[in-house]
């Protein structure tokens, strides 16, 4: 079969698109879904029935048997209840199926078990999920049958945000707003809506399935909390862009069919930095679809890994000493009429609105650096950021040599007259072309890179909801674009006044542009200088949530609540310290039950040896030696043992979630790195048929 037809062919098969809404429905029912999905809005009583009823039949005609409203809790994964389409026999016995127009927009899951941060008491069981018309239903194939997926928010019984979904759609709707006015005033009257469009780059490892079960540390925790280096990593750069294994490949082949039967526009694939890690790359598209799809993602990895004998480990640092795993955000704004609002144009030096949309952002993320960090959170990415792999703590922009010298310009004298070009790459083979370079090279370490027409958000966790990070940029952005256009929708003279508030904003603003080596000690130290907050953990950053600026910012737009923002605080304090206490609980439970046992083991055997050594008048100082250092290391492993018990002991004493969670960090964490540093050094000298659980050779060769 010809490839492109069959990717043509199964390409949405499994997504009620707008293709299948003009097919089933009523043009006039149609044009209503339309007009919602464009303009805002609700669906009449009868038009939500009839969609309901297209719903379920094309549902059924593909084997579904259920239906549920699919949601993202703060639980930063995604939640579902089936409920099947058969409803009360008739009086011959014959079932009848249905799904109304109001089960399809509204559902009344439980609330009281997910985490709301002091929103709701656990006795106060009522949320509703309400369906987001402008992420489109689909169906989900597993072992459960087919089951009708409708994206949905969800809040609770008195209106508070209990999701990821629904502070998105507001940022959306904010931003949308305020870009508008913005390119209203440049002429473009037409334009009636401005849409954040994302592409999220998502890396991962593999790993075999029979040896992921028998790590009871990547059962439960996600990661490798003993490990010894392998003797190869990644030292020698061969497996970043190298030939895909065929095990792999054929993991990779039934991910992106399975994908693109979901509509998901998996485009890129290919072999990341460390060994057994990889990256999957789609086509940009909404936001807010973009989240879900990015949800989807990760949740079929996970699936198809399992059908190959594989686990997919999303972790930011499943092991120790090699690359860990982000998710770069590509972040764009497009009008309505075509528009994107970050391309620069050939001469960006005298693109008037794109130095304004610029100035813009680099304000933005200057006065809300702590809070965009703090949307890139996650217990996980605590082990990645800054560690000379990933982009360091400290947020910075990265505009590229040929921007930054139109900045400097206008900063000095009001005026960018010059444009540095690119010039021609000159391969120096007469059968190769010269091809025509890009203005400036990229910058790997830089947390938020303009990258042509976009800017990339580095920063984001590989496990990572993207629906923070894309919150807090249409927020932070929206207030900018706010700011501008209340000054010049006053001004007299238009073209003077943006000229004004471009430079004002860029020589106010420019602390944040970087354009060198952010893995450098001495960015730490300029950065220090410059004023650049260094937030280096997710429970330091959390407290932003809490700031008067941040509670200002996100009422302004409507997005959050400052009861809803302290909820989430709170919510970061208690997921940070069970995640660690579940660590520590598997490394007390390993090193006692596996580990020390084994060592005993080899102890014994190294015992015996010596004694028949000496039975025999054989020279044993070196086997006598082997069982000193193998005992030292042994007892300091007990002691360490014993002392992350008492600490994680006395944590569970602690009643305040905050101060638990710094004793986690600030305590536990010391007493668990202790314990794995005998444990590592005991894994290199025992015998390997004696060892408990598999090696990080084993883990990321095996595959």
């Amino acid at each position: 079969m010809d490839t492109v037809t069959h990717v043509e062919q199964i390409f949405a098969k499994n997504v009620f698109t707008l293709g299948k809404m003009k097919e089933r429905l009523p043009r006039d029912i149609y044009k209503e879904v339309r007009t919602v999905i464009d303009n805002g809005g609700e669906l009449s009583k009868t038009g939500a029935n009839i969609v309901a009823k297209a719903m379920k039949d094309w549902a059924i005609e593909n084997g579904a048997t259920h239906y549920t409203h699919w949601f993202q809790p703060l639980t930063g994964i995604t939640a579902e209840k089936h409920d099947a389409f058969i409803s009360h026999p008739d009086e011959m016995g014959k079932v009848i199926t249905e799904f109304s127009g109001k089960e399809l927009i509204k559902g009344e899951p439980d609330a009281s078990s997910f985490p709301s941060g002091g929103l709701r008491a656990t006795f106060e069981a009522r949320g509703y999920t309400v369906w987001d018309i402008t992420s489109p239903v689909f169906l989900q194939e597993a072992s459960t049958g087919v089951i009708l997926c409708v994206p949905t928010a969800f809040c609770s019984y008195t209106g508070e945000a209990l999701d990821k979904k629904t502070p998105l759609l507001r940022s959306m709707e904010a931003i949308s707003k305020q870009a508008v006015r913005l390119v209203n005033l440049f002429g473009n009257t037409h334009a009636t809506k401005v849409t954040p469009s994302v592409g999220a780059e998502q890396e991962y490892f593999l790993v075999d399935g029979d040896l992921y079960r028998q790590r009871a540390d990547l059962m439960f925790a996600g990661r490798t909390l003993f490990g010894a280096p392998a003797p190869k990593g990644q030292e020698m750069d061969d497996h970043y862009f190298g030939v895909i294994r065929e095990r792999v490949g054929a993991f990779m082949k039934d991910l992106n069919e399975e994908l693109w039967k979901l509509g998901v526009t998996a485009k890129t694939q290919h072999n990341e930095v460390a060994p057994a890690q990889h990256e999957l790359a789609p086509i940009f598209e909404t936001a807010n679809i973009a989240v879900d799809h990015n949800q989807i993602v990760m949740e079929t990895m996970k699936r198809v890994a399992v059908n190959h004998n594989l686990r997919c480990l999303l972790h930011e640092k499943p092991y120790a000493g090699v690359n860990g795993s982000g998710k770069h955000d590509n972040w764009s704004l497009n009008t309505d009429t075509g528009v994107n609002l970050l391309d620069p144009g050939s001469s960006p030096n005298e693109n008037v609105q794109f130095l304004l949309i610029l100035a813009c952002i680099l304000k933005a993320v200057d006065i809300h650096a702590d809070l965009l960090r703090q949307s890139a959170s996650d217990v996980g990415n605590d082990h990645r950021l800054g560690a000379d792999e990933a982009p360091p703590a400290i947020v910075s922009v990265f505009l590229g040599e040929q921007l930054e010298d139109v900045v400097r310009q206008l900063v000095e004298t009001g005026e960018a007259t010059t444009l540095k070009e690119g010039g021609m790459l000159e391969t120096g083979v007469s059968t190769l072309p010269d091809t025509k370079k890009d203005a400036t090279d990229r910058n790997r370490t830089s947390p938020f890179a303009f990258t042509g027409n976009k800017f990339e958000f580095r920063m984001v966790g590989s496990s990572d909801s993207i629906a923070d990070p894309n919150t807090t940029l249409n927020a932070i952005v929206a207030e900018a674009f706010c700011e501008a256009a209340d000054r010049l929708e006053k001004a007299e003279d238009f073209e003077l006044a943006v000229h004004d508030l471009i430079k004002e904003y860029l020589t106010k603003h420019q602390r944040i542009i970087f354009n060198g080596n952010g893995y450098s000690e001495e960015w730490v130290k300029e950065a220090e200088r410059r004023g650049l907050p260094n937030i280096k953990s997710m429970i330091e950053a959390a407290g932003t949530l809490s700031d008067e600026k941040t509670i200002e910012l996100f009422e302004r737009f409507g997005i959050f609540t400052r009861v809803e923002l302290t909820s989430r605080e709170e919510i970061i304090y208690e997921t940070y310290a069970k995640t660690i206490r579940i660590e520590a609980l598997t490394m007390i439970d390993m090193a006692g039950r596996q580990i020390i046992p084994a060592v005993v083991r080899y102890l014994k055997t190294l015992a015996k040896t010596v004694n028949e050594m000496k039975a025999a008048g054989c020279e044993s100082a070196t086997v006598s030696g082997l069982l000193e250092d193998a005992s030292s290391k042994l007892t300091a492993m007990k002691q360490a043992l014993d002392r992350l018990q008492a600490v994680v002991d006395q944590a569970g004493k602690i009643g305040d979630e905050k101060e638990k969670a710094f004793f986690y960090k600030d305590t536990v964490r010391d007493a668990m790195d202790a314990l794995r540093v005998p444990a590592d050094e005991l894994e290199m000298i025992v015998d390997k048929e004696l060892w408990p659980i598999p090696t990080y050779g084993d883990l990321m060769f095996e595959v």
